[in-house]
């Protein structure tokens, strides 16, 4: 006789996200030169507020599927950077596969030009990890699309600037917001990373009166920046940086900044830096959740880090750094925006900024702070 159960059987689980599914964007495009040896992806995952603007990595991907994921993650970002940014701009990225040191030539570059032509304006590039001002002056050789382009081809140039003094106009709102006034003077702000972002940074905190902290893997460049501003300390690793006595964390580096374990190790009050993908675990009960806990006002990264295609985004109407510095200004009021937004529906304010940017993709209507042509 064979023994019968009376259990309910299990719900069967959700199945796994896939990071490579396209659905929730508008339009992806696979990219294949054989005589040049392109292998590149392009992703526009939303155009309401405008032609998608992002950069354009080239990496050694493992695989195909890898970039795949990594250019509808990118490409999203921009949606919401570009959104609060208020530039007419939707989001778009472009991955190229292969090693940029090895594979990177004009021929490859004017393939992928005209790939990006062939899109007709929907989307817009420009420089991003492994691509640089020169690379844009080729690619411009084969699309009108081309942004980040070097100073003397009439393009924006190094948009670091512009990024590191948006991040400060960020800190400067979230000064603002947690102590009442807009200064970092006699703060103690620690950088991590003092590459073109954290160094530019750096010399804005020092030029406000604050007390400047830095760390770096690379010794040379902490080097070379102490010695432009003597006064600034520096310590061995992030791990110390992060258990000092800071007023200002500021991530400059890499992505993943804000784990767990350095948010619990923090005693800093703000946290508003240039990295970009900076919390771990995102949605509710993650990161920015954590932060909120432990009473530390946290800057959304691709709130405070749009300088820089702010910048970008100027050079399609024949650059003016004033123009650009104006947009980059603005991030202040956008910070406090957010910051407040957040207070008032108590959420975080990576929340509060993801919903203020749905907002404004639902109505497509971009805050136009740029002149038309």
């Amino acid at each position: 006789m064979t023994a019968s159960s009376t259990s309910t059987p299990a719900a069967p689980s959700a199945p796994p996200l896939d990071p490579t599914d396209t659905s929730g964007h508008e339009q992806v495009v696979f990219c294949s030169d054989h005589a040049s040896g392109l292998r590149a992806i392009i992703a526009l995952h939303n155009t309401a507020l405008g032609p998608g603007l992002g950069g354009t990595r080239f990496y050694p991907y493992d695989s195909e599927d890898e970039a795949l994921a990594d250019v509808l993650r990118l490409s999203r970002g921009m949606s919401y950077k570009n959104a609060m940014a208020g530039i007419p701009h939707g989001g778009g990225k472009a991955v190229i596969i292969g090693d940029p040191g090895s594979v990177k030539s004009p021929e490859l570059l004017r393939a992928f030009g005209r790939f990006v032509e062939s899109l007709g304006g929907r989307y817009v590039t420009a420089c991003d990890v492994g691509t640089y001002s020169p690379d844009m002056d080729v690619v411009a050789e084969t699309t009108a699309w081309a942004t980040g382009r070097s100073l003397d081809k009439g393009g924006c140039g190094d948009s670091s600037i512009l990024t590191a003094f948006g991040v400060f106009q960020g800190m400067r709102a979230a000064a603002q917001h947690v102590w009442g006034e807009p200064t970092l003077r006699g703060r103690r702000v620690g950088i991590a990373g003092v590459g073109k972002v954290g160094r530019i940074l750096a010399g804005h905190l020092v030029d406000d009166g604050a007390h400047v902290v830095v760390t770096d893997v690379n010794a040379d460049a902490v080097s070379a920046l102490t010695a432009t501003h003597p006064g600034i300390e520096s310590v061995d690793d992030v791990a110390a940086l992060v258990r000092g006595d800071l007023d200002v964390y500021a991530p400059c580096a890499l992505g993943g900044a804000l784990g767990d374990d350095t948010v619990d190790a923090l005693k800093a009050r703000i946290v508003c830096g240039g990295a970009n993908n900076q919390l771990v675990t995102e949605g509710e009960g993650g990161t920015a959740d954590r932060l909120v806990s432990r009473g530390i006002t946290y800057c959304p990264d691709f709130l405070v880090n749009a300088g820089g295609v702010i910048q970008v985004s100027d050079e399609l109407l024949g650059f003016d750094f004033d123009r650009a510095k104006r947009g980059a200004t603005a991030i202040f009021e956008h910070t406090l925006e957010v910051l407040r937004t957040a207070d008032e529906h108590g959420t975080s304010p990576a929340a509060a900024a993801d919903h203020i940017a749905e907002k404004r993709m639902a109505a497509g209507s971009p805050t136009m702070w740029l002149p038309q042509r």
